[in-house]
C-alpha cells in the first residue's frame, strides 16, 4: 500500500488554505497571524510530490497543485524567491534567504523527479531554469547542501537537461570541502565553528555528492562529519540534537534545548544517505535514534508526534513540550516517517545488516504509519 493512503495529513490539511501552508499553529489550530512561508510550502510540497502515486491521486495532486503554486507565486522576476508572505499576502522581504532559495530548488527537484502530471513538472523546471543564477551567488552551507541534494534526486531520476544544475551543484560541493578544511581541528570535524539548526544536512549532502561522482575524499568527509554530528547528538541511548538555545560553539558547552524537530528529521535523512553507500550498522542505530526521538526516545520521554493527527509538537523545553504544532515541526515529522517507509526497500550487501535495519526500524506498534 502507497504511503500516500496511510500517513495521516489531517493536521497539514488543517494548516493549509488556498493561498498555501500557515507558518505556525496555537496549540493544533493555525495562527493567521504568522502568515506564510516558502521554506514551509516547499517542504509541504516536496512532502506530497514524494507521496503522490500518480494521475489517479487526486487528492494529493490537488496539494501539490496548492504548494507548487505557492512557489511560482513566490518566485521574483529576478528568479530568486521570497519568503515571508503576510496573512494578507503582501510579501514582507525584499530578496528572501539563501536557505529558502535551496529549499525552493530541493522541493521543485522532487516534483520534476516525481509522478506527476506533466505540467507540473514542466512549471517545475521552469521555476528552477528562473532561479539557476540565483543558485549561484548563494552563500549558505545550508542552501549549497540543499542544492546539491536536488541535483542528486534529478540525476537518480534520470532527469534529462540537468547539466547547469550539475555545474553549480559542484561549486556548492567545492563550498562544503572548503568550509570543512577551514573549520575542521583535531576535535572539531565540522564545517563550521559552531553548530546550529539543520546540522545534518551538511553531511548528508556530501554523501549525495560522494555517490553521483564516486568520490572517495567526498565520501571519506561525509563519514567523519556524519560520526563527529553522531556523537555530538547522542545522549545515552537518546538522540539529542543540537539545542537552539546557545547552539554549540567549538570548545563550548553543547547547549541541550530548545530541541527542534527539524534536527531529528534532518539526521534520520542524513543516516539513510549514509547507509546506501556504507551498509553499515551505525547508519541504523542512527536513524532510529533520530526517529525515536518523535516517539518519546528522547531526553524528556515526551511523545513529540500526534500519530492520528500527523502533527507534531514544535520543541522540546527543559520544562517539557513546546505544545504548539507549527508546519516546520509538523513536515519534519511527517517527512521522517515517509524515509521509514521507504527504508524497509533499502539494500544491503550483507543478511545481517539488512535483518538489522528490518528490525530497528519497528520501534512499536503505535509509531508506525497509520
Amino acid at each position: 500500500m502507497h504511503a500516500s493512503s496511510c500517513l495521516p495529513l489531517n493536521h497539514i490539511d488543517r494548516m493549509t488554505d488556498s493561498a498555501g501552508l500557515i507558518q505556525h499553529a496555537i496549540y493544533d489550530i493555525p495562527r493567521r497571524s504568522s502568515g506564510y512561508t516558502t521554506d514551509d510550502n516547499a517542504r509541504a510540497l516536496r512532502l506530497c510530490a514524494r507521496l503522490c502515486s500518480g494521475d489517479t491521486d487526486d487528492r494529493m495532486i490537488e496539494r501539490v497543485a496548492c504548494y507548487l503554486s505557492f512557489m511560482e507565486h513566490a518566485q521574483r522576476p529576478t528568479g530568486g524567491f521570497h519568503n515571508f508572505m503576510s496573512y494578507q499576502r503582501d510579501w514582507l522581504d525584499t530578496n528572501g534567504c539563501g536557505d529558502s532559495q535551496g529549499q525552493a530548488v530541493l522541493a521543485l527537484a522532487e516534483v520534476r523527479a516525481g509522478n506527476l502530471p506533466q505540467g507540473f513538472r514542466d512549471l517545475s523546471k521552469e521555476l528552477m531554469n528562473n532561479a539557476a543564477h540565483v543558485l549561484t551567488e548563494l552563500t549558505s552551507l545550508r542552501a549549497h547542501a540543499y542544492v546539491i541534494q536536488a541535483w542528486a534526486i534529478l540525476q537518480r531520476a534520470s532527469v534529462p537537461d540537468i547539466g547547469e544544475l550539475e555545474s553549480i551543484a559542484r561549486r556548492a560541493v567545492d563550498h562544503l570541502v572548503h568550509a570543512w578544511k577551514s573549520s575542521r581541528q583535531q576535535s572539531w570535524d565540522w564545517f563550521e565553528p559552531q553548530m546550529t539548526y539543520a546540522n545534518a544536512v551538511l553531511p548528508h549532502a556530501m554523501f549525495d555528492a560522494a555517490e553521483m561522482w564516486d568520490d572517495e575524499v567526498l565520501l571519506s568527509i561525509a563519514e567523519s562529519s556524519f560520526r563527529f554530528l553522531d556523537k555530538a547528538t547522542t545522549s545515552g541511548d537518546v538522540f539529542c540534537p543540537i539545542g537552539n538555545h546557545g547552539w554549540y560553539a567549538r570548545n563550548a558547552q553543547k547547549a541541550i534545548y530548545d530541541q527542534q524537530p527539524v534536527e531529528a528529521s534532518t539526521m534520520a535523512a542524513a543516516a539513510l544517505a549514509g547507509l546506501d553507500l556504507q551498509h553499515d550498522q551505525e547508519y541504523v542505530n542512527a536513524f532510529q535514534k533520530a526517529r525515536g526521538w518523535f516517539h518519546g526516545q528522547n531526553t524528556q520521554h515526551s511523545q513529540m508526534a500526534n500519530i492520528e493527527s500527523g502533527g507534531c509538537h514544535d520543541g522540546l523545553q527543559p520544562t517539557g513540550i513546546n505544545w504548539n504544532c507549527g508546519a516546520e515541526s509538523t513536515l519534519a515529522y511527517l517527512w521522517t516517517e515517509v524515509l521509514a517507509g521507504e527504508a524497509h526497500h533499502v539494500t544491503t550487501d550483507t543478511h545481517s545488516v539488512a535483518t538489522a535495519m528490518k528490525n530497528t526500524l519497528k520501534l512499536h506498534d503505535a509509531t508506525s504509519i497509520r
